[in-house]
């Protein structure tokens, strides 16, 4: 299975226009790839809609071909943010407490259907769009295309997986920090963020609302470039909407990061990378360094300054009336907040007047700028591991875009080792749109990237989730063998009813034995993930009489858990009265 759209969304659409395909068999198409990945990554999707809806969709869409309409997307599918309101499904942000009906499409969303496209269903995201990496949300983590053992990139992680995967041409995620540049890097896909305002924010749940944009993930410049023909236009009804312009000029001179002022926070296969890339860019252009020192003083504004309260204030009434509904990393985050003074937020928009005026020189002496996307990645354990600190990381060449009323094109500039992407970002300023596309085909022609690599359906760095009763527990003297094997805590649930524990006669440190019984009691455990060669390393280390089995979940599900063989119960306490190992141990103290 390897998806069905690797052409561009214009190829796609001009197929269907001219009658060399028809919308009907594309949409079965895309039916089939959907289905065939959703045994590999579901929780990129949040909802989609039904089959029956789709035909019926794609077979209108025909009809208005051979009724002589000319469609700019004529039948080309593609997904959307479920940050961005699509009628006839929910919009979640990622939060289910939050979730609401909408009853018109966002203006986005009105104008390619307008142009024939369909929306095939709501990707997943970091929970409000607060993050960079795809892991902060309650329907499961998007994990990267190539790897899955990595980060997708957030926060439009399933936008990007199901592009990269092939299952769409284009979908569209959302940008205020770096969330539709940073999953496009390290999943091989063009990540184009429209200047502020080109593009109509209207119908989007809001992040930072001064400051957000609406973008689009392809696989090519031509798909891009069709998307934003069909979306840049004024809309009276956003008001943070302005008149389309477009500003002519030419890449002849290109500025990058001084060499001490990168960052690859330990990476230096990235450090290679954008080193190749500059090699490539000196023959398009002129490269310079510049200094980037004010443009790292705006990114930090972002979350360090004031503009942490617009997102505070975009979900104020559920952090004060359901604060547990929210993501703890993500609240973590936006709750800070609530400590901003009026007198931090007027200091702040000084600031980054001053900071703005500084960057708008630049182009006086540049045309444009060109750094790394992102100085990294990571492998999803790392994020959930330490998930803000790492997320920060990632911002380091994207937070002050935005703030800056830049317009940015990500493109790809190779992959590391592992198969995630590399890639640099082309940045401009306010309405140099079409020029970054140009430019990001005259980058692309030189660079002479390979393709991307197969899409990884099994998992090249697989996990195994594994259950604990006992000492292994959080707190418990065992637990250190997890902890030292990177393992990610799961969650705590229970068995099914089906199983008896009992206390293990003279076991230092005390051990449990969880027997299956059919007449037994749901039994209290917890459950981690860890690498495969982490898991085996732990399971060697297992003394008998104990050993590694499957345990059945209450809901059904099987994880890999702690047994016991026979002669465990030789002198053992039953304790399966008490629900569980902390119980027992709680009444011996």
């Amino acid at each position: 299975m390897s998806g069905s759209f690797r052409q561009s969304a214009a190829a796609l659409a001009e197929a269907i226009g001219s009658g060399r395909t028809s919308a009907m068999s594309v949409m079965e198409a895309t039916l089939a790839s959907i289905a065939a990945y959703d045994a590999v990554q579901p929780q990129i999707w949040i909802s989609r809609a039904s089959t029956d809806d789709l035909l019926s969709q794609a077979h209108a869409v025909d009809a208005r071909v051979a009724a002589g309409e000319h469609l700019p997307l004529a039948g080309v599918p593609f997904a959307a943010k479920d940050n961005i309101d699509v009628a006839g499904f929910e919009t979640t942000a990622a939060c289910p407490a939050f979730a609401y009906r909408p009853d018109a499409h966002a203006t986005v969303i009105e104008r390619l259907t307008a142009a024939g496209a369909i929306c095939v269903g709501k990707t997943n995201l970091d929970q409000f769009a607060t993050g960079l990496v795809g892991t902060r949300s309650p329907y499961g983590i998007p994990r990267n295309a190539s790897n899955l053992a990595y980060v997708s990139g957030g926060s439009s992680s399933g936008s990007a997986v199901a592009v990269a995967a092939g299952l769409v041409p284009f979908a569209l995620g959302t940008d205020t920090a770096g969330s539709g540049r940073v999953p496009a890097a390290f999943n091989h896909l063009i990540g184009f963020k429209p200047t502020k305002g080109r593009w109509s924010t209207e119908g989007l749940v809001p992040a930072c609302r001064s400051i957000d944009c609406i973008t689009v993930f392809t696989d090519d410049t031509d798909g891009a470039r069709l998307v934003d023909q069909v979306l840049a236009a004024f809309d009276p009804a956003d008001p943070w909407s302005k008149p389309l312009a477009d500003r002519n000029l030419a890449a002849k001179v290109i500025g990058v990061p001084r060499r001490e002022q990168r960052l690859w926070f330990g990476d230096l296969e990235s450090e290679y990378l954008y080193d190749d890339a500059l090699k490539k860019l000196a023959e398009l252009a002129t490269v310079v360094e510049i200094d980037m020192a004010p443009l790292q003083e705006a990114a930090l504004l972002l979350y360090n300054g004031p503009w942490v309260a617009e997102r505070t204030a975009a979900i104020a009434t559920l952090l004060k009336e359901n604060p547990d509904a929210v993501d703890p990393t993500v609240r973590t985050v936006v709750e800070a907040g609530w400590d901003k003074s009026a007198v931090e937020l007027w200091s702040g928009i000084y600031r980054m007047a001053e900071l703005k005026r500084h960057a708008d020189g630049l182009f006086d002496q540049i045309d444009m700028l060109a750094f790394p996307t992102t100085g990294t990645t990571y492998r999803v354990n790392e994020l959930l591991a330490a998930p803000v600190a790492l997320n920060s990381n990632l911002g380091a060449y994207t937070n002050f875009v935005n703030l800056l009323d830049m317009a940015a094109v990500a493109v790809p500039a190779g992959q590391r080792a592992n198969g995630t992407g590399f890639g640099i970002t082309l940045i401009g300023p306010a309405d140099s749109d079409r020029a970054l596309l140009a430019t990001a085909d005259a980058w692309l022609a030189t660079a002479d990237l390979p393709p991307p690599p197969p899409l990884d359906l099994e998992g090249k760095m697989q996990t195994v989730k594994i259950a604990v009763v006992g000492a292994h527990l959080e707190g418990m003297p065992l637990h250190w063998q997890l902890t030292s094997r990177n393992a990610t805590f799961v969650g705590a649930f229970e068995t099914a009813p089906t199983y008896k524990l009992y206390a293990i006669a003279d076991s230092v440190p005390p051990k449990p034995a969880l027997v299956f019984s059919e007449d037994g009691a749901a039994i209290k455990l917890e459950v981690y993930e860890l690498g495969v060669a982490e898991f085996g390393s732990f399971v060697v280390d297992v003394p008998p009489p104990l050993a590694i089995g499957t345990v059945t979940l209450a809901d059904g599900s099987s994880v890999k858990g702690f047994v016991s063989e026979p002669r465990a119960l030789t002198g053992a306490e039953d304790i399966t009265h008490l629900g569980g190992w902390r119980a027992y141990i709680a009444a011996k103290s």
